[in-house]
């Protein structure tokens, strides 16, 4: 394998892939990086057996190879090199070494065999369609907050996405939850996806696919099968497993008989939120709303810092209710307001609150209280 490449061709892809290899692996193949170099294109390849990424960029080749190296140095190295290199990759005969030569740098590094490296990304896959990417990132951007981190309940740590039936229209619907507070949103469902199984898409997925949501065409193929899914789109495949568990009935969580209703301005919400929780208990980071007519008057305290108040201006139907929220989940849903008017459909003081944008029904959010 002999090609000549430009840096910033060359670290852009390896940016992609070594994110996905773990800084620290037991198996020596899963800390390199795949290179096939072949057809005036060099495709890397990296993986951690649960995630594969794959990226082809343009190169000069001049002879055809394969071969892998350590992900993280290789990454180290392209980087430190001027930006306007170009970057020479020879495999020595033998196949147990690499050449990296830019100007008059000159660096060799090991290489493992091809033939230990694993693939995930091959396979049939059951259902493809396609989506745009200003949606797939709304998409995760209005749910992934609301991930579990508990490795106990393991089917709560991504995305659950599935195709559902809202009011007679067929929708691509996400939602997540940790058991504290839940994130749904959903979107038209894109020609192709009314055969998808249910899946739940872990959240290191979630996170790579939402990073290169950033340099995205106008479309990403999506494609899905019983255990992986596969995103698509330019010179780049993503393919991950996806979690092997059932998510919870999440509709049963969602409440249908909240009888209170509260609107009030999202920006001086979050403004009074923020300020008041600068006081709260760093535990529980408890946040009081006390609601009284056309008044909301938000209190924190702390044994150790004092007390704060702030009083803000809402609509409601003469609701009189005391209810504790944790201060950062109240601020992660209302983060995700976009209007001028959010809506809080209460119960009582110790029922799960649903908080709606007026003006955007594709969303939905529930809260769970706390004691205060």
């Amino acid at each position: 394998m002999k090609l000549t490449i430009n840096r910033a061709d060359l670290i852009r892809a390896l940016g992609h892939g070594q994110s996905v290899v773990e800084r620290r692996n037991t198996i020596p193949i899963l800390s390199n990086v795949r290179l096939d170099a072949a057809d005036g294109m060099l495709t890397l390849s990296a993986t951690d057996m649960d995630l594969e990424m794959r990226e082809s960029v343009a190169a000069n080749v001049e002879t055809d190879g394969s071969t892998t190296v350590p992900a993280h140095t290789f990454h180290d190295i392209v980087r430190k090199l001027p930006d306007d290199a170009q970057v020479e990759l020879n495999l020595e005969p033998g196949g147990s070494m690499v050449t990296v030569t830019a100007g008059r740098s000159k660096f060799k590094l090991s290489c493992l065999p091809v033939a230990d490296f694993p693939e995930l990304g091959s396979g049939d896959m059951d259902v493809t369609f396609t989506s745009a990417a200003n949606d797939l990132r709304e998409l995760i951007d209005r749910t992934r907050f609301a991930m579990s981190n508990d490795e106990t309940r393991y089917y709560l740590n991504g995305v659950y996405m599935h195709a559902a039936d809202a009011n007679g229209v067929a929708v691509l619907r996400a939602v997540a939850t940790d058991g504290h507070r839940l994130a749904q949103f959903e979107m038209p469902l894109p020609d192709g996806a009314a055969d998808m199984p249910g899946v739940i898409i872990p959240r290191k997925a979630v996170a790579e696919i939402r990073k290169l949501l950033e340099e995205a065409a106008d479309s990403i193929t999506i494609e899905i099968s019983e255990n992986k899914v596969r995103f698509a789109f330019d010179h780049i495949v993503m393919t991950s497993k996806l979690i092997d568990g059932t998510f919870p009935d999440y509709q049963k969580v969602i409440p249908q008989g909240n009888d209170k209703i509260v609107e009030v301005n999202p920006k001086l919400f979050t403004s009074a939120i923020d300020r008041v929780s600068t006081i709260s208990n760093e535990k529980t980071r408890a946040v009081k709303l006390a609601i009284n007519g056309s008044t909301m008057t938000l209190s924190a305290q702390s044994p150790d810092a004092g007390s704060a108040t702030e009083d803000i201006e809402i609509s409601n139907d003469n609701t009189e209710l005391e209810i504790g929220f944790n201060s950062k989940y109240l601020l992660d849903i209302t983060a995700q307001i976009g209007s001028d008017r959010c809506r809080m459909t209460l119960a009582d003081s110790g029922g799960p609150t649903i908080i709606q944008d007026m003006d955007d029904t594709s969303s939905l959010y529930v809260l769970m209280p706390l004691r205060v």
